[in-house]
């Protein structure tokens, strides 16, 4: 499964990571980075916004944009389903050390996992740009 943990580098530590689909594709995020999980609710629509901004919700009082995070890696644009939701998560940004919460739509969120540590991505063609890969994962004899 493919993820987009910050880091590659981890020395023996364990990740707890959660796992949650795109369209037919697994992925992963690291749960440090993760504020909360919600239901999907409709957004606030933003004139002129990139195609990825499904809009802006509000988040106990702070407004927070939301990405349909499939578009945003190139994949076809995310159906609703039964199982959609947003996973509220904390960007680091490294070109000025702040971080932002933003919202992304998944098709499901399914699995909390602990795991020794990443594999370094083999060199191949994929439609996600390689900064959003930090590594592969193996659990169960699945990548």
């Amino acid at each position: 499964m493919a993820t987009t943990i910050s880091s590659t580098s981890f020395s023996g530590e364990t990740l707890e990571i959660i796992a949650f689909r795109l369209h037919d594709q697994e992925f992963c995020v690291k749960t440090t980075t993760i504020r909360e999980i919600r239901g999907w609710a409709p957004s606030t629509p933003i004139p002129h916004a990139p195609a990825d901004v499904i809009g802006v919700m509000n988040l106990r009082g702070a407004v927070v944009p939301v990405i349909d995070l499939a578009a945003r890696l190139g994949l076809a644009t995310a159906s609703l389903g039964r199982r959609s939701c947003i996973v509220i998560v904390e960007i680091n940004d490294p070109h000025n050390e702040q971080s932002q919460t933003v919202g992304v739509l998944v098709d499901a969120v399914y699995e909390v996992f602990e795991m020794p540590a990443l594999e370094p991505c083999p060199a191949f063609g994929t439609p996600i740009e390689p900064e959003f890969i930090a590594g592969m994962a193996r659990q169960d004899g699945e990548v």
